[in-house]
């Protein structure tokens, strides 16, 4: 029987004694819904292959390539590749393959018009130390500021772009460097649980559309103070086996970028849409 158990006091949800190739659709639903009460679920003891793990992650939504294309798997682009080639023909370590998601706390696709509704790992190779994937509660963020930010902030839009403020990334080739940004509410109600969630990254803000760039900067630095909220943490030590898929509507996350760069640490990476946004990001164009 499916065992279901809390992580973290205000985020995550671990799964056992379940296979996702063959559970049942009352099984399905239990755990759908945990996630969506949790924010973070790690379903353990898996064994996967790709075509597997893209029909699982289907069933939360759509599953579309990432935009770093250097990175995707070969025969499967849908199916990013973490911690594969890390070292380039010299033998030296490439920063951006090893500590990549560690640049700080963050969302995934705040940069598309349709933002990536999940993202989901695979773990492949799990190093001996270090390597872990922190997450935080969006909610409980929200819930802690003060109220006096809750009314500025109330109904304001952020411009958001891949690589922000900074321009490109060493993860997107050429002709994709340049973004144009897309715009979302910093405050968003989740779609499915009707809760409110700070919804901010700051890598990827640009602007607040409104707000001069002299009060934005203020912003944008007490926003990333405040984003991770007192016990409002997971921090998620890998097992191989594991698949942890996380909800980008109303949670952050960041790599260690810890591990020793001589051993593997290698998981499969699928970002998932809600359904529909295809039409949303065809408006967009």
């Amino acid at each position: 029987m499916v065992q279901i158990r809390l992580l973290g006091p205000q985020i995550g949800v671990e799964v056992s004694d379940i296979d996702v190739k063959t559970m049942s659709e009352a099984d399905w639903n239990k755990i759908y819904q945990a996630w969506l009460d949790h924010n973070v679920m790690c379903v353990r003891d898996q064994d996967l292959t790709i075509p597997d793990f893209i029909r699982y992650s289907e069933r939360f939504g759509p599953v579309t390539p990432h935009p770093s294309k250097s990175t995707r798997h070969p025969e499967h682009p849908k199916i990013t590749m973490l911690g594969i080639n890390k070292f380039d023909a010299q033998g030296k370590i490439r920063e951006e393959i090893y500590r990549r998601g560690a640049e700080g706390w963050h969302t995934d696709g705040a940069y598309n018009q349709a933002p990536f509704k999940a993202t989901q790992l695979y773990a492949l190779a799990v190093p001996s130390r270090g390597g872990n994937t922190m997450f935080a509660n969006g909610y409980a963020a929200y819930d802690a500021l003060p109220q006096r930010l809750k009314e500025r902030l109330d109904g304001v839009i952020g411009a958001f772009s891949y690589g922000g403020r900074r321009g490109g990334s060493k993860l997107l080739n050429k002709e994709d460097q340049d973004w144009t940004p897309v715009y979302h509410p910093i405050f968003r109600v989740h779609p499915e649980t009707g809760r409110k969630a700070l919804y901010f990254d700051p890598g990827k803000i640009v602007d607040f559309v409104g707000i001069e760039r002299a009060e934005g900067d203020e912003l944008i630095a007490e926003l990333k103070e405040r984003m991770i909220a007192p016990d409002a943490e997971y921090h998620h030590v890998w097992r191989k086996g594991d698949i942890v898929i996380w909800d980008n509507r109303c949670s952050y996350h960041r790599a260690a970028g810890d591990y020793p760069p001589e051993e593997d640490r290698i998981h499969w990476r699928v970002s998932i849409n809600d359904y529909g946004v295809e039409a949303l990001d065809e408006a967009a164009e």
